[in-house]
């Protein structure tokens, strides 16, 4: 077959004034095929027909007909699944190997005849135009605080011009979780941009059935600081992408780290959010160029943040608690029947009444979930010593397992007084300290005397000190048994000649 190059040397020779028979055999053809090409005045690949034809018959012709109208009707359908539907309605006219052409018509019919593809836009941002911010779950990458998993989640912001980012650690999706790291990030930024755009978040956006499109925190939250707010449509991700595909470059980039860090486990949250930052600012050293162009766009901030809490009006229960964001908390019996005002944080919850405030709590995760503080209704619970066997929230009545072992304890050597005695021990913890009561029963497991309220208190008021938990005392090891060993040895020499 002539090529490209013999076809370009015949034309250099004919145009250095060699004769077509010469300038045939110095490219290496036929007179009569140089003569074609030079009348063409075209290149073999020029003058190549494409190839529209099938070199073998198709298979599915009888049956395309009928494939092409299923794929009309479902255009989802899968080659695999319309070629084992083939065969099982014409057994032993397909073989298995045939499944890779039908494959191929099926792709060939998605991009002729098929519906069309959603079609992305490239944008073009501006500097100190757009912000966008999500949250990002990080517990798989395997981050332990002293020993335990540490499930948490990453408040992600990010400038969409320089992809300058940064972030907070939190629990939970909840407004309060997003006002904290909304406002940390732009008073770390110092500047405020024009736009704020978040996915369908459930703290920011409104039902689809509601009239309004942004809850009214939300947009309470973005007027402090005038911006104006953005949500994305329902199931598009893709429209937060700035962030989206930040998601994934931080997860890698922390992954990273940690590995060349040698370990996931770090002494406190403290220590593993100051890793955080130190991330965030190496990823951020290469963007200075482009943030100090966004910068000069930014708006100023306001000189203070705006309220990071929720304001409830709870009532409390006969049982001492409230119910707030469907988890239970125990409060003083004195406010029972009483309004109290709550302000939900991100991680704590504080309790109000008059103006002044008498409970500060961490916030519990998820739903359903409780928090019961014994000193709230101890006092109530030894009076109706009856009501312990019961409770509802008995487990958290053991504020140590030390208590829990007190407990089962007294049950094992008086179940009918155990409720009481044990209860009177739970009332001397809230009226003295927690931390000597536990030292008392330490003490007292350790000399085997029995647990009663009386030997605790008696303990506990005298100010007799436990030694640490470390201070363990090992006796010395009597050597004197290895030297009977020895002397049983040499009185059996027979047994010493068999080993």
């Amino acid at each position: 077959m002539v090529t490209d190059k013999q076809v370009r040397r015949l034309m250099n020779l004919i145009r250095r004034g060699k004769g077509q028979a010469a300038a045939a055999a110095g490219a290496g053809m036929d007179e009569k095929t140089a003569r074609k090409y030079l009348g063409s005045g075209k290149l073999p690949s020029e003058s190549r027909r494409e190839h529209t034809w099938r070199t073998r018959a198709d298979p599915f012709v009888d049956v395309w007909e009928e494939v092409s109208s299923q794929l009309g009707l479902h255009p989802g359908l899968q080659a695999k699944t319309l070629f084992e539907d083939l065969r099982r309605r014409y057994p032993g006219s397909f073989a298995e190997g045939q499944l890779r052409t039908l494959q191929r018509r099926v792709k060939i019919w998605r991009a002729t005849e098929g519906p069309s593809r959603e079609v992305f836009f490239p944008q073009e941002h501006h500097p100190g135009v757009l912000c966008a911010s999500d949250f990002c779950h990080m517990t798989g990458l395997g981050v332990t605080i002293q020993g335990q998993v540490f499930v948490h989640l990453l408040y992600h912001f990010v400038l969409t011009y320089s992809n300058w980012e940064t972030g907070s650690v939190c629990y939970s999706e909840s407004f309060e979780s997003l006002s904290a790291g909304l406002q940390s990030a732009l008073f770390e930024l110092g500047g405020v941009p024009g736009r704020h755009r978040t996915d369908r978040l459930s703290a920011a956006v409104q039902k689809p059935e509601s009239p309004d499109a942004f809850t009214r925190r939300y947009e309470a939250l973005l007027g402090h600081y005038g911006l104006s707010a953005e949500r994305t449509q329902a199931g598009h991700a893709h429209e937060n992408g700035d962030v989206e595909q930040s998601h994934r470059r931080i997860k890698e980039a922390l992954d990273q780290a940690l590995l060349l860090r040698g370990s996931r486990e770090f002494a406190s949250r403290e220590d593993y959010v100051e890793f955080l930052r130190r991330l965030f600012r190496e990823r951020n050293a290469g963007r200075q160029s482009r943030l100090s162009e966004e910068l000069k766009e930014l708006r100023p901030l306001p000189c203070r943040r705006y309220e990071s809490f929720t304001k409830l009006e709870v009532r409390v229960g006969p049982s001492s608690t409230i119910r707030v964001k469907h988890n239970t908390y125990s409060v003083m019996s004195r406010l029972i029947g009483e309004m109290v005002e709550v302000r939900l944080y991100a991680e704590h919850l504080e309790v109000w009444y008059g103006q002044r405030l008498l409970e500060h709590l961490p916030r519990l995760r998820g739903e359903s979930r409780y928090r019961i503080d014994y000193r709230h209704i101890i006092d109530w619970l030894v009076r109706k010593p009856g009501a312990f066997a019961n409770y509802r929230y008995k487990s958290d009545l053991f504020p140590t397992s030390r208590f829990r072992m007190a407990y089962d304890a007294l049950c094992q050597t008086n179940l009918h007084r155990a409720d009481r005695e044990y209860l009177r021990i739970l009332r001397l913890a809230a009226l003295q300290t927690q931390d000597g009561v536990d030292d008392a029963l330490r003490l007292l497991f350790a000399s085997g005397d029995p647990i009663t309220a009386d030997a605790v208190e008696e303990i506990v008021t005298s100010g007799q000190q436990a030694p640490a938990p470390t201070d363990v005392m090992v006796p010395a090891v009597d050597l004197s048994a290895y030297d009977c060993l020895l002397a049983g040895a040499t009185s059996a020499p027979g047994l010493l000649e068999a080993r």
